[in-house]
């Protein structure tokens, strides 16, 4: 992939030493104006595969010509924010469309006749609808995180955007995992849709761990307490189900954990916030559900953490792409009984899942020796690898202590002493 004299000192600045595959094998196809679907691991650079051959294409002041699909606000966000410095660099005016923003203020921004918009499907479709935005300009649609954006609601919408853009319109998917509609895009768009996956050999991701420990539901959170006090720890704490993030969220907030959230009921400003302090290292976990988690580039993630077992494939493989990423090394931590470790090697069989233990504050493979020793507390955090091993006595306990038993005999004087005052009950006192 050449890559354009006006884009060599931002890919020079950024690090980049070469183009991945995915960017190398899509490169001429988009430029010639070929629909087509790109399959890459994530972390190999599929926001430049797309962005840097289109923004060629584009011409300044002709009205909108790409426009970028994005699943989750914080994916749009990220992207607007990649693809910035390249389209001032090509002289092009690019817009951000939400739907949790401002309306005003995009309809302000879109009056600047952008070349370039990123935008979440829900907003984007009531612009258009409501006749604020047209696309009668419009060459090229991107569908970022595919597999996501194909499945309803979101085949519907990208549905209603190919019907209100040219016939002409140039259709490109990109994603990290298969989608069972991707052959038959065909059928859908009405246009023929070339497939480029890379997947086997695209060796961009670094040395990444998958990590299970062995726990029940009552200890997740104690898990989860002294992962964050690791030193130079910081995770995506992943869920199945909004409520169940709530829920730890309710009780971190009571526990010495420096943690943030992606709540999908919160306010865009409030997001951006949790977003930004888990990027500048100010938390130590980010507590995400799967949509709000899509696509987030994080530079030098250490871990991810599955709080809840993922019931899909592609939300596992999704979930451990955002560590490890071009070349650095990772690890996945997932938190489960043995139904659940079961259940995953037969859902991820590509991924070698191993066992994990706490020793000496690291994440190991090797059992702590007591161990054997202890096996009833085989699913709690060891003591000797806790960083404030006295907040843990509680949850590790898991029967009363025996110097409970000698309370007994204060609770039966208490009751001698009430039936007496019932025996006596109504008789008058000698003064």
């Amino acid at each position: 992939m050449p890559i354009a004299s006006m884009f060599q000192p931002l890919w020079d600045a950024s690090g980049f030493k070469a183009e991945t595959p995915i960017q190398e094998q899509v490169y001429q196809p988009l430029k010639d104006g070929r629909s087509l679907v790109g399959l890459a691991p994530t972390g190999s650079g599929k926001t430049l595969a797309f962005a840097l051959p289109l923004l060629e294409q584009t011409t300044p002041g002709a009205g909108l010509q790409l426009l970028v699909v994005s699943p989750s606000q914080e994916l749009a966000i990220q992207t607007r924010d990649v693809l910035r410095p390249y389209t001032q660099a090509a002289g092009l005016h690019l817009v951000g469309v939400t739907g949790s923003a401002n309306v005003k203020r995009q309809l302000e921004q879109l009056k600047e006749k952008p070349e370039v918009i990123i935008a979440t499907a829900g907003r984007l479709l009531e612009l258009v609808e409501s006749r604020r935005l047209k696309l009668a300009t419009l060459k090229t649609i991107v569908i970022d995180e595919a597999d996501e954006m194909l499945r309803e609601p979101g085949l519907s919408q990208v549905r209603e955007l190919a019907q209100a853009a040219p016939e002409d319109v140039q259709l490109t998917f990109f994603s990290a995992t298969e989608s069972p509609l991707f052959k038959d895009l065909a059928k859908e768009f009405g246009q023929e849709v070339e497939i480029f996956d890379v997947r086997d050999i695209d060796h961009t991701q670094g040395a990444v761990m998958h990590y299970f420990v062995q726990t029940d539901n009552a200890h997740r959170e104690v898990w989860l307490r002294h992962l964050a006090h690791l030193d130079k720890f910081q995770a995506l704490v992943f869920f199945n189900q909004n409520a169940v993030m709530m829920k730890v969220a309710r009780t971190l907030s009571h526990q010495s954990v420096k943690f943030a959230v992606l709540n999908r009921t919160d306010r865009s400003t409030t997001r951006a916030n949790a977003l930004n302090a888990f990027r500048k290292g100010k938390v130590r976990l980010l507590l995400v559900t799967d949509l709000a988690g899509r696509g987030l580039d994080i530079p030098h993630l250490p871990a991810v953490i599955n709080y809840q077992t993922p019931t899909r494939a592609e939300a596992y493989i999704h979930r451990a792409g955002r560590t490890g990423r071009m070349g650095a090394k990772g690890m996945v931590v997932t938190l489960g009984d043995d139904h659940d470790l079961r259940d995953l090697r037969k859902l991820v069989p590509q991924y070698d899942i191993v066992r994990g233990y706490l020793n000496d504050g690291k994440m190991s493979t090797e059992a702590p020796k007591e161990e054997a020793a202890a096996p009833k507390l085989a699913k709690a955090p060891r003591t000797a690898t806790m960083v404030a091993p006295a907040q843990a006595v509680a949850p590790v306990a898991a029967t009363q202590p025996a110097e409970a038993v000698k309370a007994a005999p204060v609770r039966k004087k208490h009751h001698k002493n009430r039936l007496r005052d019932r025996k006596n009950k109504g008789k008058r006192r000698k003064p």
